[in-house]
């Protein structure tokens, strides 16, 4: 199954062009399923009660998530919560928790790529890009997070908490937070592979114009730090050229500065101004949405080997958009602290950068390029 996960600026219009993807996909014989990941049902009134055949809306239900979550919590803490003299909530008395529908979603991309139903296209309408871009950063910040304070070698000790227990004279409580931490790492690991994969790319949604460059800009540097393949940019609201006279000229060629700047970097397809908001099928026809992309190969981030010419290995980062003055690296132990903008990423080395020390970067041509050089302490000898 391939993904497709839309996102753009606050008022792009990414939700229309979402619904009108997976229109246009569903009526050339794609199986669809729609996946609305923000927190109202937007979806429902842009489809306007379209019924097509092979298209399939689900909303992520962030409510009912949190209440399942604290239910099973509560079961599985249930005898920690007793010896703590602690009384149970009853899910139906509490709303979500801040983070409850960031969970909720990273939970319904998981359920969709696993699925049984037999889905060719998965289209999800994400929440604006900043947002989207530090939800789908979750899942391999939070692995990192569980690791760090459960890490795996730690779960040997298990065997000892019965005798520990015993001696106390009191129930050990420790054992469900590691089966709790390992099953979360599952699921998190499940999305992970899904926003890895080969077949799932990123498309932006901006409306052509100064601020939809900026805002484009950002939104791209982010998925480049991410290590997330962006498909294209939807130049959403494109004012026809033949409008171009008395008030609309000045709109129409902002509209075609802008579009002429992103196809020096981009794949950019353009969506019309229909004059109003679009609901329903025809409308969501007449906007001709581009429709999925075929599976090409993952982002990779390259190391060179340049130790006989200039003594060093070279670990390319490509970064369009980012500039040297919003750049930073620090790097502790194994990994590196990358922040490019608004964006914070901590990344492993590669095994062979490990060891070695950081002798410099530069950024070229939207590449950001660290050097490393071996350490005589760590690096293989050759005879």
């Amino acid at each position: 199954m391939r993904t497709l996960l839309i996102t753009g600026p606050g008022g792009s219009g990414r939700t229309t062009v979402a619904a009108a993807t997976a229109f246009a996909a569903a009526r050339e014989g794609t199986r669809t399923l729609l996946l609305g990941a923000g927190p109202e049902d937007a979806l429902g009134p842009v489809l306007g009660g379209a019924d097509l055949p092979g298209l399939t809306l689900r909303r992520v239900d962030a409510d009912a998530g949190f209440r399942a979550d604290l239910a099973a919590l509560q079961e599985r803490a249930g005898g920690a919560l007793d010896l703590l003299g602690a009384s149970r909530l009853v899910p139906e008395e509490t709303g979500p928790l801040p983070g409850a529908e960031e969970l909720a979603v990273l939970r319904a991309l998981r359920d969709a790529a696993a699925s049984e139903d037999a889905y060719d296209l998965l289209v999800v309408d994400l929440p604006a890009a900043p947002r989207a871009l530090a939800l789908l950063a979750l899942p391999e910040e939070l692995r990192r997070v569980l690791r760090r304070l459960l890490p795996p070698e730690r779960q040997a000790a298990r065997a000892l908490r019965p005798v520990l227990g015993r001696l106390a004279g009191v129930p050990m409580p420790a054992e469900w937070i590691y089966e709790t931490a390992a099953r979360l790492d599952l699921q998190l690991a499940a999305v992970q592979a899904l926003l890895a994969d080969r077949g799932t790319a990123v498309r932006l949604v901006a409306e052509p114009g100064p601020a939809g460059a900026d805002a484009l800009r950002t939104a791209a540097l982010g998925v480049a730090l991410r290590g997330l393949r962006l498909d294209a940019v939807v130049a959403n609201r494109v004012l026809p050229e033949s409008e171009a006279a008395g008030w609309l000229a000045g709109p129409v060629a902002q509209q075609r500065k802008t579009l002429d700047e992103w196809r020096e970097e981009h794949t950019v397809h353009p969506v019309a101004h229909l004059g109003r908001d679009p609901r329903g099928a025809d409308d969501l026809a007449a906007l001709a949405a581009p429709v999925a992309p075929a599976v090409t190969g993952p982002v990779r981030w390259p190391v060179t080997d340049r130790i006989a010419e200039d003594g060093v290995l070279v670990w390319h980062l490509p970064l369009p958009g980012a500039r040297r003055d919003s750049l930073d690296l620090v790097r502790r132990g194994d990994e590196l602290t990358v922040t490019a903008g608004p964006f914070r990423r901590v990344v492993p080395l590669p095994s062979a950068l490990r060891r070695c020390t950081v002798d410099g970067a530069a950024l070229r041509e939207g590449e950001l390029r660290i050097r490393f050089r071996p350490d005589p302490e760590l690096w293989p000898r050759t005879r």
